[in-house]
This record gives C-alpha cells, sequence and structure tokens, in this order.
C-alpha cells in the first residue's frame, strides 16, 4: 500500500495564530462582532486554513512506521482529510467572505473528531489555540526589549 509523508507545516507567526484563533472562537460563541474582525483581516480565510491543516493533518495522518501496517480505514480517513483541506483552501480563494463558512466547517470538525461526550468544542477551541500560539511563539520568539504576550480567554 502506498504511504504518503506529511511535510511539516510551517509554523504560524503569533499574530496570525491569535487572530486567527480568535475569530474561529468568536463565530463558535456566536459573537456578531466576528463578520467585522473578518473583514478588516483580508488573509482570514488563508489564517483559517493553516489553522484548519494543523487541526486536520494530525487527526487523519497516517500512523508513524512504528505504530504497525494503517489498515484500510485510516487511509480512507486520510484521504478525507487532504479533500476537506483542498475544499478549505478553494473557499479561501472567495475572499473575504468565506472566512464564516470556513470557520464553521473547522468547528463541525472539531465537534465530530475531536469532542468528547462530556467535552465542549469551546474548551478543545480553547486547548488548540494554546497549542497553535505556543508553537508560533516557539518559532518566532520576541525580541527581548518586547513586552510579554498575554493571552485571554473571551
Amino acid at each position: 500500500m502506498p504511504q504518503t509523508a506529511t511535510t511539516p507545516l510551517a509554523p504560524m507567526t503569533p499574530d496570525a495564530a491569535i487572530s486567527a484563533f480568535t475569530y474561529l472562537r468568536a463565530v463558535q460563541a456566536g459573537d456578531t462582532a466576528a463578520r467585522e474582525f473578518a473583514g478588516a483581516e483580508p488573509r482570514m480565510p488563508a489564517l483559517l486554513v493553516d489553522v484548519a491543516m494543523r487541526i486536520v493533518v494530525p487527526v487523519t495522518a497516517l500512523p508513524g512506521p512504528d505504530a504497525g501496517e494503517p489498515c484500510e480505514d485510516t487511509f480512507a480517513l486520510e484521504a478525507l482529510g487532504r479533500v476537506f483541506v483542498t475544499t478549505l483552501r478553494t473557499w479561501a480563494q472567495a475572499g473575504p467572505d468565506a472566512a464564516e463558512g470556513i470557520t464553521r466547517a473547522v468547528i463541525y470538525f472539531a465537534q465530530q473528531f475531536l469532542t468528547e461526550d462530556h467535552e465542549d468544542v469551546a474548551g478543545v477551541l480553547h486547548h488548540l489555540e494554546a497549542v497553535g500560539v505556543g508553537q508560533a511563539l516557539d518559532a518566532h520568539p520576541a525580541p527581548a526589549s518586547a513586552p510579554p504576550v498575554c493571552l485571554t480567554t473571551v
């Protein structure tokens, strides 16, 4: 069976990660100001696709060589993940108006694949935000003279 190698994603900048997750969580919470926020950031659809890749790829990727031979369902799940991300990337080309649809697709994915019966998707998104922003800060450390970054929960 053919195996595909997953190319590591280039790290997001801290500002990009914070903007994308802020918008994602605002839409999930039903914040009416979310649309204005997306309109102010023309790159929002592309940022959301970047976040989606960071969520979808690890969930749907084939297991590593140490995990043994993957089953047929694993290949189907990986292919489905690639189709999902490719579709989101195509939507993103429509411009800023696509941000809400992309966001709702990412939220639905998180609800279906990343939450248990007792979990709320808001908590999962908060955790993903902490991980994503942490990775961005690790990859793009602020100069020593910069003020510290403080994340708040909306």
